[in-house]
């Protein structure tokens, strides 16, 4: 199976992966540099391999010779391939690719004539905008694959998680681990800025969220963001976690706060609400936080909607710029009450 982008849509193809895991005897998950962490987290992946595709990499890497042949040697040996994309990418590239190492059987959505390229083309209608992890389960079911019976087709992660109680210590509850909604998760990093609300509203936010009596951590890569938003009020996580120590520490909390970005599909994964902070550059109908409780914070008509940008278009970032700290805090009075 392969996902070549980020860590949000990696996990978004999780119930897809589980339906391909029914039937394989080994599955073997085909991700990019920043969602291999998370394609090590879904149930059912058995190997990851990883490959920085030219076609999709936010910063793409020249097309070489030995960046092909480093890819067709990974893929030696495998016999099927189900490609995932997101409605605005190609699985061709990827196929052809494939085709030279070996692999019999692929299938990917395609609405350009595949050639020899696909066996199974799944075609779909993207005017119809349908929540990312349906539309690549419905991938793997073209080509053959369905849920396991019980399956309730959420997003989810391996168990057991990491111990976490080095980051959560000073809440213990039961069997010395933070109790279930011990904290608010507040991460105010993106990968895009035009999905990223500023940060003096994310300090505010967290001061307020003190005020009305939640313990907050922050968390996120970029450790100065985190830093100056966590301020001295919360607990600063920023750069101090792996992926699947974050998922642990998401999974603790009451409610995470954060904008289109992989760490609020992770909440969905384990279960947390989410306030999310969502700017319409791609559509909230496929890309929010899915099958969990979710407020959808930002305004989904703003000029921007349906750009696809990653810097914000319109000047002074209206669609979040709007958003208050009150707003938050209101949000996560209602998912934790």
């Amino acid at each position: 199976m392969a996902r070549l982008d980020d860590a949000g849509d990696v996990l978004l193809a999780g119930p897809a992966v589980r339906a391909v895991r029914t039937r394989a005897r080994e599955v073997v998950f085909l991700a990019g540099p920043n969602g291999r962490a998370a394609a090590e987290l879904l149930p059912g992946v058995d190997r990851v391999i990883g490959w920085r595709a030219p076609w999709i990499d936010h910063t793409p890497p020249p097309v070489t010779v030995q960046g092909v042949q480093e890819l067709v040697g990974q893929a030696g040996g495998i016999d099927e391939a189900v490609l995932l994309t997101s409605f605005h990418q190609s699985a061709l590239p990827l196929a052809l690719l494939l085709r030279l190492a070996g692999v019999k059987r692929i299938t990917a959505i395609s609405n350009d004539y595949p050639g020899s390229l696909l066996d199974v083309r799944h075609v779909v209608d993207e005017s119809v905008d349908v929540p990312e992890a349906e539309r690549m389960l419905a991938v793997a079911r073209a080509a053959g694959f369905e849920l396991p019976e019980g399956d309730d087709g959420k997003l989810a992660v391996q168990r057991p998680l990491p111990d976490i109680a080095k980051f959560t210590g000073q809440w213990v509850g039961v069997g010395g681990v933070a109790d279930k909604g011990a904290y608010v998760v507040v991460h105010p990093g993106t990968s895009a800025p035009a999905r990223t609300w500023p940060a003096e509203r994310h300090r505010q936010a967290v001061r307020e969220l003190v005020e009305d009596g939640h313990q907050v951590v922050v968390t996120g890569t970029e450790r100065d963001l985190t830093a100056y938003v966590a301020s001295d009020v919360a607990v600063d996580l920023g750069g101090v976690t792996t992926f699947a120590e974050l998922a642990a520490v998401i999974e603790r909390a009451g409610v995470l706060v954060a904008g289109n970005t992989g760490p609020a599909h992770l909440a969905a994964a384990v279960g947390t609400p989410v306030v999310s902070l969502f700017a319409p550059v791609v559509p909230a109908v496929r890309w929010a936080p899915y099958g969990v409780p979710v407020v959808l914070l930002g305004d989904q008509e703003a000029p921007c909607r349906g750009s696809r940008a990653r810097t914000c278009p319109v000047a002074g970032h209206p669609c979040l710029s709007q958003v208050t700290s009150e707003q938050v805090v209101k949000a996560v009075r209602e998912l934790t009450q």
